[in-house]
């Protein structure tokens, strides 16, 4: 009853073990960024469905997967990197068998690890909506993507693995550091922070609403870099979670500098001033 969906781009090293995760589905798609290593030919062999889209920004590209002619009327939508547990699976299964015509999404608790630590403290987001049924959803948003669903949104125990640093810190950072540069050129425009609203970020009628504006008023903050990494040592907890969780802190405190520097080398840019 549940369909699935991966975005891929070069990967080689995490699509087997994510298709190996879902051996239970007969349906599953592999939406394709023009790969240039074994992806593609992997999922193929696997008996995949694939189809190859050369990548915009996330939320087109997702929304292009969302498109997909899917057989079963609920989409399970991952990455490489994730790997749902049987628990999930089975919780699923017995969702959409049961769910109301009213209810049109799922949220699932995903829990990243870093060198085989869970990072139960310095997590940031430990929902994400994934489980969708088809036609009742659409992301926005082209960097951090946001999934908006028509109706209502149920949340499910079982967890999702995610495995961020399977490729190596300096895969992450080279993502993170493209990640960046997206990420500034909306600050640079305005686009992320003109729907900033505290009554939206405390009272927003679902998770992703008030992310958004959450998001958009920290961007607001001097020192953001600093501020977050005292907010995921001291207030998340993410000491607690040991070496792995000061060395994500850390790692995210990084990314929110380089934001915000080229953030300024933007603004200096169109201003003429010399870089």
């Amino acid at each position: 009853m549940i369909s699935v969906l991966i975005l891929t781009q070069n990967e080689e090293l995490d699509l087997p073990g994510c298709l190996d995760a879902i051996a239970w589905c007969d349906d599953i798609h592999i939406l394709d960024s023009t790969s240039t290593d074994r992806t593609v030919e992997i999922a193929r062999e696997r008996g995949a469905t694939v189809t190859v889209r050369a990548f915009d920004n996330y939320a087109a590209q997702r929304n292009a997967g969302l498109d997909l002619p899917f057989r079963y009327p609920w989409v399970l939508v991952l990455d490489a990197d994730e790997r749902p547990t049987p628990e999930l699976a089975q919780e699923m299964q017995q969702a959409v068998a049961q769910a109301p015509l009213a209810v049109d999404a799922f949220s699932i608790r995903r829990r990243d690890y870093l060198w085989g630590t869970w990072l139960k403290h310095a997590q940031m987001t430990p929902f994400y909506i994934r489980l969708l049924r088809v036609g009742k959803a659409c992301y926005t948003r082209e960097i951090n993507e946001v999934v908006e669903v028509d109706g209502a949104v149920v949340r499910l125990n079982a967890p999702l693995d995610h495995f961020p640093f399977s490729k190596g810190l300096a895969h992450w950072v080279s993502r993170h550091n493209s990640y960046s540069t997206r990420e500034a050129g909306l600050l640079a425009q305005g686009t992320a922070i003109q729907r900033a609203s505290l009554r939206q970020a405390l009272f927003g009628k679902d998770f992703h609403q008030r992310r958004v504006a959450q998001k958009a008023i920290f961007y607001r903050m001097p020192f953001r870099p600093l501020i977050k990494w005292v907010y995921l040592i001291l207030i998340r907890g993410a000491i607690l979670d040991g070496r792995a969780g000061i060395m994500f802190a850390t790692l995210m405190s990084y990314y929110e500098y380089l934001i915000e520097l080229k953030r300024r080398e933007q603004l200096r840019r169109k201003t003429g001033k010399p870089l």
